[in-house]
């Protein structure tokens, strides 16, 4: 059986492919889900997609990715990446590899957006790459596995 990759989105993903297009492109979390289901595939390993707009649910399957010895974590925490030191400390919580992923580069955005906590914690972020940029984070996830 292959091993899982949990890949989480926070909130207003699911609003992906109508939400600032200019920022976030076209495609929608369900075509995201997709590609990363397939690219996981062909790397040995089963993704398993989710999306919440509530944090505490985001905190439970970080948990619950320890708990379940999955191979790694990708999360895209949207907006709670500059907010949320409880994630923060969720991802720190955990032995299993956190891949942090943002369809835009928060630095080139809003001043706001250039504190990342959950990047912070995370073994690894990758941003700026859109859509590509969950694939680029399931490579990343394969070699931490090797």
């Amino acid at each position: 059986m292959a091993k899982t990759i949990l890949v989480l989105n926070g909130p207003n993903l699911n609003r992906l492919g109508k939400r600032e297009p200019e920022i976030y492109g076209t495609q929608t979390l369900d075509d995201i889900a997709a590609m990363v289901v397939e690219h996981a595939a062909k790397l040995g390993f089963t993704a398993d997609v989710r999306q919440s707009n509530h944090e505490g649910h985001l905190i439970d399957w970080l948990h619950e990715a320890e708990d379940t010895d999955a191979a790694a974590v990708i999360i895209n925490p949207g907006g709670y990446s500059h907010t949320s030191v409880a994630l923060h400390d969720a991802v720190k919580a955990i032995r299993t590899p956190v891949i942090e992923v943002h369809l835009s580069d928060p630095e080139t955005r809003e001043a706001f957006r250039h504190i990342d906590y959950v990047g912070m914690a995370a073994t690894q972020v990758i941003k700026g790459q859109g859509a590509q940029g969950y694939l680029s984070a399931l490579d990343v996830a394969a070699r931490l596995c090797e």
